[in-house]
């Protein structure tokens, strides 16, 4: 490293404002949030604002054990601007919302993109979260759609927090690879998406189409967006009813169902082959 980190007082206000980010409506009052551990931390460092350039880390604490296992990527928050602090175990600790620790704390400024500037990209695959409250589900499914490809992620103002820290950690930093709207009302998203030249596909169990049917029939090679719906009943009627089809996973074995981030998965993954193929054969 080109310098030491700055030493740090667990009774430090800089610690204290760290630990408070936490809590959801301090989170919300800074625009700030946590990132844990050194993916997370090294994603950020590397992220800038689209558009401003400005640097999304801030500021980044770290054990002497974790300053020197990840020089490069203390190195790499010092150049992206963000002041680095040198903190004992117990600090971190106190900061982290994780059993254990891996001895890097960054804070982010928040980095959610507008609605209207997903739609101005003219999007071919969108996950839309609609009702999802679970921050492990959430993230999961977020880190899926980087993995798929797709080009956006809504989470509709039903839905948890994306700076929740287990919403984060689930992501294992693909948060910092794609863009996120928040706070959209679903009707919003479906509507604006469909203006957008954008199908949009309800994935429920008992949806009256089958995924291995829309596959066979060539029509998942078109821009399109998933909606996925709250962990334990799904997706409302009404919500349904906004999509231009309701779409299954079928289940060929014995399992009652699939969870969630797995049923994403699939999903999302098929319409990526899907388009992939379109995009071979034009």
């Amino acid at each position: 490293m080109s310098a030491a980190p700055e030493p740090v007082s667990p009774r430090s206000p800089r610690v204290s404002a760290a630990r408070r980010l936490a809590r959801r409506n301090f989170r919300g009052k800074e625009r700030l949030f946590l990132a844990e551990g050194p993916q997370a931390v090294r994603e950020a460092a590397g992220h800038r604002a689209a558009g401003t350039g400005t640097a999304t880390l801030v500021e980044l604490f770290a054990t002497a054990e974790a300053a020197e296992r990840h020089a490069g990527i203390v190195a790499a928050a010092r150049d992206a601007g963000a002041r680095v602090h040198l903190a004992a175990d117990e600090v971190i600790a106190d900061i982290s919302t994780t059993v254990t620790p891996q001895g890097l704390v960054g804070i982010c400024r928040f980095l959610d993109t507008p609605f209207e500037e997903i739609l101005r990209t003219r999007p071919r695959l969108v996950a839309v979260l609609a009702h999802v409250r679970d921050p492990g589900n959430a993230g999961t499914v977020l880190r899926c759609a980087d993995a798929a490809g797709a080009d956006a992620v809504v989470l509709t103002d039903a839905s948890v927090d994306l700076y929740n820290p287990k919403c984060v950690r689930a992501s294992v930093g693909s948060l910092f690879h794609l863009p996120v709207a928040v706070g959209v009302p679903v009707e919003r998203a479906v509507e604006g998406l469909k203006e957008a030249g954008v199908r949009i596909l309800a994935a429920d169990g008992a949806g009256d189409d089958d995924l291995d049917d829309e596959l066979d029939h060539g029509t998942m090679d078109v821009p399109t967006a998933w909606v996925f719906g709250n962990e334990a009943w799904g997706l409302p009627v009404e919500t349904r009813a906004l999509a231009d089809a309701v779409v299954r996973v079928p289940i060929h074995g014995k399992a009652e169902s699939l969870n969630l981030a797995t049923a994403a998965a699939v999903c999302l993954y098929a319409s990526a082959r899907a388009q992939r193929a379109r995009g071979a054969r034009a």
